[in-house]
């Protein structure tokens, strides 16, 4: 369970392929507190660490998170937002996030706005996914309000220390970004397309 609230911006040092699992190393700031089968989120996912040297920790995903994440597109030397599992009894400054990535979206405007930007996203509708208006929305791993909801896109506000301290500052348009939408929304959303079968 993690909160969205980015911990860290950790660099790809390395990336290998084996059968259809990709071992993706990561250099961060962050390292040295990490264990062996800690859980951590990477642009929003959860992985397990399986091993540590120095200031690298290595992570694997699987073809089916492959298929569903932008982990995909990774290359070396690519910025990921970090955000290791929440504590028991730690405030909740996010909202409750599964590290569970229900699909990927691709950034279509970025409008900077006297102080602040607004970045503007779509996202495929068949996955019966949905946003509301000033509900949470999880992008590459961070907690965001939603603005602007509409049918297949959405938009979010970052102010400059989210622009600052997570990937967002790396995005332009055609980025392709992780999503997690809110776990409450995701149980709606089932429920009348459940409804609608019957």
């Amino acid at each position: 369970m993690f909160t969205g609230i980015i911990e860290d911006i950790g660099t790809i040092s390395n990336l290998k392929t084996e059968l259809d699992n990709l071992h993706i190393t990561v250099k961060s700031t962050i390292t040295h507190e990490l264990k062996i089968d800690q859980s951590i989120a990477h642009n929003g996912v959860c992985l397990t660490v399986v091993s540590i040297n120095n200031n690298e920790y290595t992570v694997t995903a699987i073809k089916e998170t492959l298929n569903k994440t932008n982990l995909n597109t990774l290359n070396i030397g690519d910025q990921v937002n970090l955000e290791r599992a929440m504590k028991l009894g730690d405030r909740l400054d996010g909202h409750i996030v599964q590290g569970h990535v229900d699909q990927t979206a691709v950034c279509t405007h970025v409008e900077e706005t006297n102080g602040s930007w607004v970045f503007t996203f779509n996202y495929d509708t068949s996955l019966n996914n949905i946003t509301i208006e000033k509900g949470s929305i999880t992008v590459n791993g961070t907690s965001l309000t939603v603005v602007n909801s509409k049918k297949d896109s959405f938009s979010v506000a970052i102010i400059p220390y989210t622009y600052n301290h997570t990937n967002f500052n790396t995005f332009k348009k055609g980025t392709v970004v992780n999503l997690e939408f809110d776990v409450l929304g995701k149980y709606v959303s089932r429920l009348l397309e459940l409804g609608n079968a019957n």
